[in-house]
Parts: C-alpha cells; structure tokens; sequence
C-alpha cells in the first residue's frame, strides 16, 4: 500500500523509478520488486523500460478502491472463509445456521467491508 500511495501521488507525472520508491517509502528493493511484479501481473501497475521509465499506475486512483486491491494481494477480507463473498468454503463440521462465531463474523466483514469499499488508492495519500 506504501508503493501504491507514493504512486498515486505520481500520478499522470510519468513513470516512476522503483529505486525512488524504494528510498522515499522505506521498502527494500528486491522486497519492492516482488510486490510490483506481482501487482504488475494483476493489472495494477504497468512499467516502462528505458530512459524516462519505471512504474505507473493503470487506472485512475480515485476510482481503484482499496477492497480489491486487498482482495487481489491477500485474496479474502472476511476473517472466516464461511463467512466470505468472493471466496466462500464451507467451514469443516460446523452448522453456519448454529454457529454464533459466523453470524460475528458476518458482522466484522461487514463493518470492514463498509470501510474498504467507500475507500481508493487516493485515501492512502495521508499515509505517511
């Protein structure tokens, strides 16, 4: 979300070198290069090589919110798979309609989800 933030206040001023982010945001650099591979590779970022190259965003980031980013970094929100939307498994021997954890947990994904949906990569820029 570090990467993403310093991103997105460059956004539109051209590619980003991945040493600048490394440096302004406190990430190691083979670190770093994992993680925007793998948001590269999501669809998140995209690079250009050469002079005048680096990371940038794809999209707008007043229009990515932060719930999917999570979701296609960490997969689930929901703390319980019994529980979630997108990634939804039966819990092994437990009645959903008995058990008071899932009905909790519904709750907790919830108020969370309430909160990651109504948020973009533009609420991380007071991130420090």
């Amino acid at each position: 979300m570090k990467a993403l933030s310093y991103l997105t206040e460059k956004y539109q001023k051209g590619p980003v070198l991945i040493s600048e982010i490394a440096r302004k945001k406190k990430i190691p650099l083979k670190f770093l290069e994992n993680i925007l591979l793998e948001l590269k590779i999501m669809g998140v970022v995209d690079s250009k090589k050469g002079k005048g190259g680096g990371y940038f965003l794809v999209k707008n980031p007043a229009k990515v919110r932060v719930a999917d980013i999570i979701r296609k970094v960490n997969g689930p929100i929901a703390m319980l798979p019994c529980v979630s939307l997108y990634f939804y498994e039966r819990c092994k021997n437990c009645d959903e309609k008995r058990c008071a954890l899932h009905d909790m947990m519904i709750e907790v994904r919830d108020a969370t989800l309430n909160i990651l949906e109504k948020r973009t990569l533009v609420d991380l820029l007071a991130m420090p």
